[in-house]
């Protein structure tokens, strides 16, 4: 039987999840009430919005956006000339605007777990993968562009 091996999104679901069961089982404290809370409205939207731009880059310049998948071509219009990876500064915006929607303090520590884990499962072993595959075009693009923001 064949390994499957999991996709950012799936993580970034299965985050959203163990946010809204933290914030129901454990909240710890409330961090925002109502109706504050709805400012995280905003960075939802964004997030949501930018990974949406993000993946419709992918998808225009016929290359996959799956980590593991063929990349055919560097990226480096649109969102990509303010981030090296906007469809995860959209998972993680998107979480953030979740977390203050929910309004205790625990989904926090969600979030800081899902960017440090994306970071260190997906974005340096992408970035590898780029630099071995499109070498000096990957690094001058580095060099003008950072990787979250």
């Amino acid at each position: 039987m064949k390994a499957v091996k999991i996709i950012p999104p799936t993580y970034f679901y299965l985050s959203l999840l163990l946010m809204v069961v933290l914030h129901f089982v454990l909240p710890v404290t409330g961090v925002m009430g109502w109706p504050w809370r709805l400012v995280g409205l905003i960075p939802a939207a964004a997030g949501a919005a930018l990974a949406i731009v993000a993946d419709s880059s992918f998808k225009k310049a016929g290359t996959s956006v799956k980590p593991l998948g063929r990349t055919t071509s560097l990226i480096t219009t649109g969102m990509f000339k303010i981030s090296r990876h906007p469809m995860y500064l959209g998972f993680v915006l998107f979480l953030l605007g979740a977390a203050m929607l929910l309004g205790s303090l625990t989904p926090l520590v969600v979030v800081a777990a899902f960017a440090v884990f994306i970071e260190v499962v997906f974005v340096r072993f992408e970035e590898k993968k780029m630099e071995g595959q499109f070498g000096e075009a990957w690094r001058e693009y580095k060099r003008r562009v950072r990787r979250w923001i």
